[in-house]
């Protein structure tokens, strides 16, 4: 009985290794490593970002777009011609929230957001920088059926 103690701590430390190694391998592949579609929304968001700001018509500058967390690209504009007090904030919504359904339901560019469920977040601030609205489109608007 003696003998077989060292040998049995031996194969313990084997496996006990084997399986650090194995859940190092499994959290490096699944919590460390960015998966590919977060690696897409990353160079298009560089990409994009070479070319702001950019006007998008007179009243809107879009400043740039980051890449947030669970699939989620934000787009960044600036109304240049808006203070935020003078803009009524339901009706800018109202009339935002569906063209934006419609653009990322019917663009060609956004068609890899689409088939991925991820977010297009659209948020706003006035001519002075300050915070007007948000609009998030998330899968369930673009993907509903009429």
């Amino acid at each position: 009985m003696e003998e077989m103690r060292p040998k049995n701590k031996i194969i313990g430390a084997v496996i006990g290794f084997a399986v650090i190694a194995i859940v190092s391998v499994l959290l490096k592949l699944f919590v460390f490593n960015t998966p590919a579609f977060d690696k897409a929304i990353l160079k298009a968001v560089s990409e994009l970002n070479k070319s702001c700001p950019i006007m998008v018509d007179q009243q809107t500058r879009l400043d740039n777009a980051i890449a947030l967390p669970d699939k989620v690209l934000q787009y960044n504009y600036t109304l240049v011609n808006w203070y935020k007090d003078s803009i009524d904030l339901e009706a800018f919504e109202q009339y935002m929230k569906p063209m934006l359904i419609s653009l990322v339901k019917t663009s060609p560019n956004l068609k890899i957001y689409r088939d991925h469920n991820a977010t297009l977040s659209y948020s706003y601030k006035d001519k002075n920088g300050v915070f007007v609205d948000v609009i998030p489109i998330t899968p369930d608007l673009y993907k509903e059926k009429k």
